[in-house]
């Protein structure tokens, strides 16, 4: 009996991960159920929403399994990929990053351009480059992102009640001026290489 219960719970397993195996097959289909917030392909057409394609993969898996096991804040990104298994995150990050960056450059005043220049030119260029196209191996691509899910993003880390969990990025968002937060953004947004 005891043996027959084992053939039973290991078929099952065999069932599960070969349905999950089944899912990463066909991440095209998969990466379909991010399509209605990200954008075809990872390109946005929602000011909220960030452009993920052709971001760095291991910045996407770590993102991911932050949100997963709430390591990081989010409005809803924590029960979404809660429906994903670690392979499917894998898999997930690697089809976008294999996309390519597509700005979405964003108008802004001379004003904001300036001053958003030189809050970046301070706190985010060692990390982002100038005109946020030259980040280092563990950050994103921020030129041509959507300005106001930057900024969005920006006040998660200057506020205590998000889990945010990369320390250097929070301790930069702590240190700008709270007028240079929007005006940060708006820069990136603007840039279109």
């Amino acid at each position: 009996m005891r043996n027959a219960l084992s053939a039973l719970a290991l078929a099952a397993l065999g069932g599960l991960a070969g349905t999950a195996m089944a899912r990463v097959d066909n991440v095209d289909i998969l990466a379909r159920t991010c399509n209605s917030c990200h954008g075809v392909a990872g390109v946005s057409v929602g000011a909220s929403m960030p452009s993920i394609g052709g971001l760095p993969r291991e910045y996407l898996r770590n993102i991911m399994k932050q949100w997963k096991y709430d390591e990081r804040s989010a409005i809803t990104m924590n029960r979404v990929v809660k429906g994903f298994s670690d392979d499917e995150l894998d898999a997930l990050a690697a089809y976008f990053a294999k996309q390519p960056w597509v700005p979405v450059p964003q108008r802004a005043s001379p004003d904001v351009l300036s001053k958003g220049k030189s809050a970046v030119s301070e706190k985010c260029e060692d990390c982002h480059g100038i005109t946020g196209n030259d980040p280092d191996v563990d950050a994103p691509k921020i030129n041509g992102q959507w300005a106001k899910y930057m900024e969005l993003e920006l006040e998660k880390y200057r506020s205590k009640e998000f889990k945010m969990p990369h320390r250097k990025m929070k301790k930069a968002a702590h240190e700008m001026k709270p007028a240079d937060v929007s005006a940060a953004a708006r820069y990136y947004g603007a840039q279109s290489r």
